[in-house]
């Protein structure tokens, strides 16, 4: 069943302010160098404090405890008033005066004591709040080259290994750590530079001796007065030409998806399998293989022509492996949270759980190491591993129960 094209995509709506303020709580929630730098500053000011504190408040208990004699009054009829301290009896007695005079003694040594004390810790929670800014803004001040490194490799992981960090400031440690960093981008550029000019050399010298290879061969074959052993021959050499050529197409392919995708375009999932529905279908039908879609809009970011080739090689696999009488292949997509969803599930022989793993790497098939048939150059479901890894998705396959696979690509949604 064809599936029909879809409108254009919307455009995308700005994202709310919500978002945005979740994710500031969160970055500030993190355990990052510079908090825990910062706690550890604050935190050590604030024990020794605390340790101090109590130091003191034990040296002024010892010395208002024993630095202050004991008061007593001796006479008769002798009335005394003391302010801050109950009122004596009056007239009193020498033994009332004297215990009246040290209770008032005890009194205003445990008021100063506790004046002490709270005026000790406000200033100790004062001192302790600018000490952890104080830490905070020094942290940043020390980690700042950090942050620097930190945006030059995120540019490099978009894929920009022109940028250096050529960080200045004093040859310390961070400044070791920067141009360390400088010199392996240097030697990655170099590196990545060779790769992509020896595979723009390598699709010319290898396609081109091909290319004449296959046109001499179809001259050969349209001369209608070449003997039936020549035709023969010339239609084997052309198949053997075409394999080749498909091999080094999927070559030059797998070397170039191992980048990650730079330049990405809103693009719905539904149309590129729709595209290679089409292409596939008839080969489906020529090997009795029931070709079915079910294909809602699902928008991800991506290139369009690799993603063309991830859903093309899926269908194309799941096609050529299948059982000879009644087989089918089911391709879908889903819209799920934060990604798009490519679901291609198919009849063929039972896979082990175990032999999954190895289906993905190059020149594999199940239960050989080298391909050796015609069903293909072996290259396609690694080439789709590397494409979807390259779109920063992934690609899981499970074993079909009664046979067969069924594969999950997920993609990010835009």
């Amino acid at each position: 069943m064809a599936v029909a094209s879809q409108p254009s995509p919307p455009l995308a709506a700005a994202k709310p302010a919500r978002g945005t303020s979740q994710s500031d709580r969160t970055r500030w929630l993190r355990p990052t160098i510079r908090m825990r730098l910062t706690l550890l500053y604050g935190g050590m000011f604030m024990m020794a404090g605390i340790v101090l504190l109590v130091v003191i408040y034990m040296f002024a208990a010892s010395a208002l405890k024993d630095g202050v004699p004991s008061l007593g009054v001796s006479g008769r009829g002798i009335t005394v008033a003391v302010d801050g301290c109950p009122p004596l009896p009056s007239p009193a007695s020498i033994h009332e005066i004297n215990a009246g005079l040290n209770r008032c003694l005890e009194q205003e040594g445990a008021a100063a004591l506790h004046t002490l004390w709270n005026r000790a810790l406000a200033t100790l929670v004062g001192l302790t709040a600018v000490a952890f800014a104080f830490g905070y803004a020094m942290a940043g001040r020390v980690l700042s080259p950090l942050g620097h490194i930190t945006r030059a490799a995120r540019r490099v992981a978009g894929s920009d290994l022109h940028s250096r960090i050529e960080l200045s400031g004093p040859d310390d440690e961070l400044k070791e750590l920067a141009d360390t960093f400088d010199e392996m981008l240097d030697r990655l550029d170099r590196a990545f530079e060779s790769q992509r000019r020896f595979v723009s050399n390598a699709s010319h010298e290898l396609r081109t001796p091909l290319a004449i290879n296959r046109t001499l061969l179809e001259v050969q074959l349209a001369d209608p007065g070449a003997p039936p052993e020549t035709r023969q021959l010339g239609k084997t050499l052309l198949a053997t030409n075409e394999r080749s050529e498909r091999l080094v197409q999927g070559l030059l392919l797998l070397a170039r998806s191992e980048n990650k995708v730079a330049n990405k375009k809103q693009i719905d999932l539904s149309e590129i399998v729709a595209q290679a529905l089409e292409q596939t279908r008839g080969e489906a039908e020529a090997k009795g293989v029931d070709l079915r879609g079910d294909c809602p809009q699902a928008f991800t970011l991506g290139n369009g022509a690799l993603l063309e080739r991830i859903a093309l090689n899926l269908i194309q696999n799941a096609v050529r492996h299948n059982v000879p009488v009644d087989g089918w292949v089911e391709v879908a997509t889903k819209p799920q949270p934060g990604c798009a969803a490519l679901i291609v599930s198919n009849t063929g022989p039972a896979v082990p759980a175990y032999e999954v793993e190895n289906l993905f790497e190059p020149f594999r098939r199940l239960r050989t190491e080298r391909t050796s048939s015609d069903k293909g150059v072996g290259l396609g479901l690694s080439i789709v591993r590397s494409v979807v890894r390259a779109h920063d998705g992934t690609i899981t396959a499970e074993p079909r129960d009664g046979g067969g696979l069924v594969i999950h690509v997920n993609l990010p949604q835009p």
